[in-house]
């Protein structure tokens, strides 16, 4: 499994760092929902699902975390702790966010809006899928 971290620019000066993300030239889609996350408990895990079509980057813009990713033959384990780093998570991946600092603030540029047909929240059904190679629409 390819694991793409981007490592966006950074500018600053005694003022301070920006990071400026623009789609389509520091991320391979265009940008249709932002949302992140915050104040995640010690001991719990987000996501635990893939998407059908969905295309995603990552960023703790603070704090860390992990990403388990899964493609239904490898897994891989990345921990975010840079606030210029974005994870590409492309479709059919399943994907498991654990081990946030107390701090960390999880930012996530998605490539579609939210439409629950386009997940898969059953892991059983994401093996079958992916052993299969193929992916069922809608359903």
């Amino acid at each position: 499994m390819e694991i793409k971290i981007y490592n966006f620019k950074q500018m600053g000066d005694e003022r301070g760092t920006l990071v400026p993300i623009e789609a389509g030239i520091d991320i391979p889609f265009p940008i249709k929902r932002v949302y992140y996350m915050y104040g995640t408990g010690r001991g719990v895990r987000r996501g635990l699902h893939a998407h059908k079509t969905l295309q995603q980057v990552l960023i703790c813009v603070h704090g860390t975390c992990k990403i388990l990713l899964d493609d239904g033959n490898e897994k891989a384990i990345v921990e975010l702790n840079q606030p210029y780093h974005g994870l590409y998570i492309r479709e059919n991946i399943w994907r498991e966010m654990f081990d946030f600092s107390e701090d960390a603030v999880l930012m996530v540029l998605a490539s579609d809006h939210y439409k629950e047909e386009d997940y898969i929240r059953d892991y059983d059904e994401f093996l079958r899928s992916a052993k299969a190679g193929y992916w069922e629409d809608g359903d």
